[in-house]
């Protein structure tokens, strides 16, 4: 199989296996946290820095740390990209993958197929002869890609031919949001993505120490990105209040018999004996 075929292949089986079907897939960050034991975050990097992925050897968990970004279509593809990686273990040592390696084209098309499956994409249209640029608009809308990676679903659809799927690539999502009227949904969708995210597991242990008074809201509000302040008021409002710790006490009657010998402080020597 090459490696277009083997992304292919895992993105559908992964689909089946949690139950997934041919939908668009919401929060994807929420998506591996619930369906896979790995964790994910969003936080802050460099403008040349997308993704990046650490594996636990002992565990086998991977933590997977996606960038913020005002692009949230290409933030979800990033996701799914470092997301094949996982899949594929692609844990062989190598120092750095090139961009156009086999490795990086299988995840590249895992993150397309797993995004924009091509039986949704013929669910969504239905059987017609020819599309316009409404209706590219409407699969980014829906599946949440970018128009490069709608106009490649297309095209495989057989909807589009190769110049048409070239020239819809070169189009960005925020012209075809403001074109086709839904820009409010995409600046919402650039907000959610510009915005910092914490392993929800990681985070969820956390509060739970902070409930039973181990865990101070100073690290909440570290590990959150937030500030203390905000941290604090957030969790009085949710009802999560520290408990205090209380240290056990005992009655006299629980304390053990204990022998004392106190002839060492007689001030009289034993019978028998001289000073």
């Amino acid at each position: 199989m090459t490696s277009e075929q083997q992304g292919r292949a895992a993105a559908a089986a992964f689909r089946a296996e949690h139950h997934l079907g041919f939908q668009p897939l919401g929060d994807l960050v929420a998506l591996i946290e619930r369906a896979t034991p790995h964790d994910v975050t969003i936080l802050d990097a460099t403008p040349d820095e997308h993704g990046l992925t650490m594996r636990d050897p002992v565990r086998g968990v991977a933590f997977i740390g996606i960038a913020r970004t005002r692009n949230p279509m290409r933030q979800r593809s990033t996701l799914a990209h470092e997301l094949a990686h996982v899949v594929f273990d692609d844990w062989d040592g190598t120092p750095s993958l090139t961009s156009r390696s086999p490795q990086e084209v299988r995840a590249d098309a895992f993150a397309r197929h797993l995004l924009v499956p091509l039986q949704g994409v013929a669910e969504l249209l239905g059987d017609r002869d020819s599309v316009a640029a409404r209706d590219l608009s409407t699969v980014v809308q829906s599946f949440l890609v970018s128009p490069a990676m709608a106009a490649i679903a297309l095209q495989s659809c057989g909807y589009i031919d190769e110049s048409t799927k070239h020239e819809w690539m070169t189009l960005s999502t925020l012209h075809l949001a403001t074109r086709f009227g839904w820009s409010d949904q995409y600046a919402s969708l650039q907000n959610d993505a510009d915005r910092l995210r914490s392993p929800q597991r990681l985070l969820a242990r956390a509060i739970n120490g902070y409930g039973e008074g181990v865990i101070s809201a100073q690290a909440i509000a570290t590990l959150r990105g937030i500030s203390l302040e905000a941290a604090t008021d957030e969790l009085s409002a949710a009802g999560i209040i520290p408990r205090t710790p209380r240290p056990p006490w005992l009655s006299a009657a629980d304390l053990p018999m204990v022998s004392v010998d106190l002839s060492d402080l007689d001030d009289e020597p034993p019978e028998g004996t001289t000073a």
